[in-house]
């Protein structure tokens, strides 16, 4: 059984180690609900893939997905209204609802259209094989260094929008990164969970501490401990892994609360970046 386990561990433990990251960056931005659209958009990517004769998972299906991220990425740099009554969050969450109507109506028209639908939001992880990881491991190393070598006016954007320059520019980068991501996490681990582990890790780090170093430590130690409790608990139990894994990040966040409440931890002041950043600003 351990030797089943360990392929969907690593594989979600990679998909944590820059998802964890961005997401500190999307709380911060507070666009929640981005991954769910630029997941959507993926999926409505691999859809009409599926629909020209693709399988789901091959090269040409992930290549469409990454053009319709890359849309998305050029959309969302270009909505960005800082003086606008319409909050971004508005533009995301109608991306989110046209993009997952749109995959349903497509994926009608396919004989494979229902467990195209069930892929899209579980994923296949508990299927992931180790040539697959490979490759996510690589894509997601250059997108690593890309956001480390560049982190300055990221974290500047993402923290200090005040102070940025060229923020179309850099938004649309980091849009695109994202979405790079986003495109090879969804072929694996469907919306649900890619969007569990952007999210739950980095809000449970942000209960805890508003040193952005020390969130995203632990951000990375939250999630590991749902993917293994989860991933385990799926095969000792024979439930799904998906919908298991999920639940169990929502687990570890209630526990976090508990915790944070029991300790009497009450973060104040503003998210401090300069370890990260290399500089002595805070936001």
């Amino acid at each position: 059984m351990i030797d089943l386990m360990i392929p969907p561990i690593v594989a979600a433990l990679l998909i944590l180690s820059i998802h964890a990251y961005l997401g500190l960056h999307v709380i911060a931005r507070q666009i929640i609900f981005v991954d769910l659209a630029f997941a959507q958009i993926a999926a409505l990517g691999a859809t009409v893939a599926l629909l020209a004769g693709f399988e789901h998972g091959t090269t040409p299906s992930l290549v469409f997905s990454l053009a319709f991220t890359l849309i998305g990425a050029l959309v969302f740099s270009l909505t960005r209204m800082e003086e606008s009554s319409v909050p971004q969050e508005a533009i995301i969450g109608i991306t989110f609802v046209v993009a997952g109507a749109a995959v349903i109506m497509l994926a009608g028209f396919t004989a494979e259209g229902t467990q195209h639908l069930q892929e899209t939001m579980t994923g296949t992880l508990i299927w992931v094989d180790w040539s697959t990881i490979g490759r996510m491991a690589a894509v997601y190393a250059v997108v690593g260094i890309f956001h480390f070598v560049l982190r300055r006016p990221f974290l500047t954007v993402s923290f200090a929008p005040e102070k940025a320059e060229r923020v179309r520019l850099w938004d649309f980068l980091f849009y695109a990164s994202f979405g790079l991501v986003i495109s090879f996490s969804v072929e694996v681990a469907g919306v649900l969970m890619v969007f569990s582990a952007l999210v739950i890790p980095a809000v449970i780090a942000f209960l805890f501490t508003n040193r952005l170093s020390l969130a995203l430590v632990l951000a990375w130690l939250a999630g590991a401990l749902a993917i293994v409790g989860g991933i385990g608990a799926s095969f000792y139990w024979d439930v799904a892994t998906g919908p298991l894994l999920v639940c169990t990040f929502g687990g570890v966040l209630v526990l976090a609360a508990l915790l944070r409440a029991v300790l009497g931890i009450r973060p104040e002041g503003e998210i401090i970046v300069d370890a990260l950043a290399g500089t002595n600003e805070s936001r």
